[in-house]
């Protein structure tokens, strides 16, 4: 009994290091479509989407039986429960990385704003912080998921920074506001792929150390 446990967690984490496979290179090619105006590689998110959701459900519905028949306790029971959690933060980041998509396709069909600059240096921010995230989940590496909740606050000023810039744009040539939402959209959900990361790598410390840092109870 004890084997197949320790068989289906390695199948819990394999299918949790697939998704996550997935939802990278879904962002990855989100961006590259914005900054490379390629419909082609926003078609593919769009299309790889319903891979993710479906690794999601199974990813669930193995949560459950090992809850169900295994009865794990304490950091078993934290990785299972953490997984679950994990798992729904990942299926976010590939919506979002559909909303990018969208977003990416709609700007295809206009002249090009301005440069893209902010946003891809935002992108490679919220991507490193997604990917040393589930570093931190494969090798139990508290310390660098300590680092990527630190990493958060870089990627929210980059926020705000690119919607004051985009505001200006939109406030001197009323014809470039649907085009700046759009980017102030693509900005958005960056935002929130880096909050997801950070979601992961709090899930990890709580998983090997058994703290809760969310909303700052560590320190409370």
């Amino acid at each position: 009994m004890h084997r197949h446990f320790e068989e289906e967690l390695q199948l819990l984490k394999e299918k949790l290091l697939r998704m996550s496979s997935l939802v990278e290179e879904s962002i990855s090619l989100s961006i590259k479509s914005l900054v490379e105006r390629d419909s082609v590689l926003a078609e593919k998110v769009v299309g790889q989407d319903d891979m993710i959701d479906t690794i999601e459900i199974e990813v669930d519905g193995l949560c459950l039986n090992l809850l169900a028949l295994h009865q794990p306790q304490a950091r078993d029971l934290r990785f299972i429960t953490g997984s679950m959690k994990i798992v729904n933060d990942l299926e976010r980041m590939g919506d979002l990385a559909v909303n990018i998509a969208h977003r990416s396709l709609d700007l295809l069909k206009v002249p090009l704003l301005k440069p893209l600059i902010d946003i891809p240096r935002m992108a490679q921010l919220a991507q490193a912080m997604l990917k040393d995230s589930l570093n931190a989940f494969v090798n139990d590496d508290v310390q660098l998921a300590r680092e990527v909740c630190m990493r958060d606050d870089e990627v929210d000023k980059l926020n705000v920074q690119i919607f004051r810039e985009l505001l200006t744009y939109m406030l001197q040539d009323p014809s470039s506001v649907q085009r700046a939402v759009d980017l102030i959209l693509v900005a958005k959900n960056l935002e929130r792929i880096a909050d997801h990361s950070t979601n992961i790598a709090e899930d990890v410390i709580y998983i090997v150390e058994a703290r809760v840092v969310k909303h700052h109870m560590e320190e409370a």
